[in-house]
């Protein structure tokens, strides 16, 4: 659980909910700063989604965990068409804005909580790039493993995320290399969020092409079956259990 001060994007969230509007910022390892986008495409409707989240969101069923819920736009949706759905997030603030926005079933809790006691899922949902929660290589073979003790039998994971080789940006490429010398995987970010005084401690966020993506996946007794790309290099993947 994040601590007050810890907590930027729950104020952003917050500032957000109550018609204040700013803008959250990223900070990356080796100092770049990214101006995220309005806080608006957290919140934003079904209408307003990419069209390859739209097709991936369609594969849910039945009682559903979306991991790092945020605002709630996901389970929102879910829950409007009739799906007993829980969300989770380590931000107290966003559990308390989701909460607010009318979502039944929150909890305030990290990707690495999840056990059984929760509940036993029908789909697992990580969209809005949520993949990148499982940080590192080994630690998402680690949890897609526990994740095959919290689903049942036609488990589903719907997960997106982005390759991160699609860019031509000097700052990104270098970053890449930069990840290579030290050991990682090269869309192994490391970074921190900002919002007004609010910073988050730094964490490790995972974005890998589909090959790398396949490579963690195998052996875990999961089994991609579908991908659903996006316009930029962003895309969905919905896994099964073997």
């Amino acid at each position: 659980m994040l601590k007050d001060d810890e907590d930027a994007y729950g104020h952003a969230f917050y500032d957000y909910q109550k018609k204040k509007r700013g803008y959250e910022i990223a900070e990356r390892d080796d100092g770049y700063l990214d101006l995220s986008e309005e806080l608006e495409s957290y919140f934003c409707e079904f209408d307003k989604w990419p069209n390859h989240v739209k097709h991936a969101i369609s594969f849910a069923r039945g009682t559903i965990l979306d991991i790092g819920c945020g605002a709630g736009r996901h389970s929102l949706y879910l829950q409007r068409q009739g799906y007993d759905i829980t969300g989770i997030d380590v931000s107290p603030l966003a559990i308390e804005v989701c909460r607010l926005r009318g979502l039944r079933k929150v909890k305030i809790l990290s990707i690495t909580e999840i056990t059984p006691k929760l509940g036993i899922f029908d789909t697992v949902l990580m969209l809005g790039f949520n993949f990148g929660l499982f940080s590192n290589f080994k630690r998402a073979r680690w949890l897609l493993g526990r994740f095959k003790k919290v689903t049942t039998e036609r488990g589903r994971i719907i997960a997106e995320t982005y390759n991160p080789y699609r860019t031509d940006q000097r700052e990104h490429v270098d970053y890449l290399e930069y990840n290579r010398k030290r050991g990682r995987m090269p869309g192994q970010l490391r970074l921190r969020m900002r919002y007004r005084k609010y910073k988050t401690p730094w964490f490790d966020y995972l974005t890998v092409s589909q090959d790398e993506m396949k490579e963690i996946v195998m052996g875990t007794g999961w089994k991609i079956t579908e991908l659903i790309d996006g316009d930029k290099g962003e895309y969905c993947v919905v896994m099964e259990k073997n």
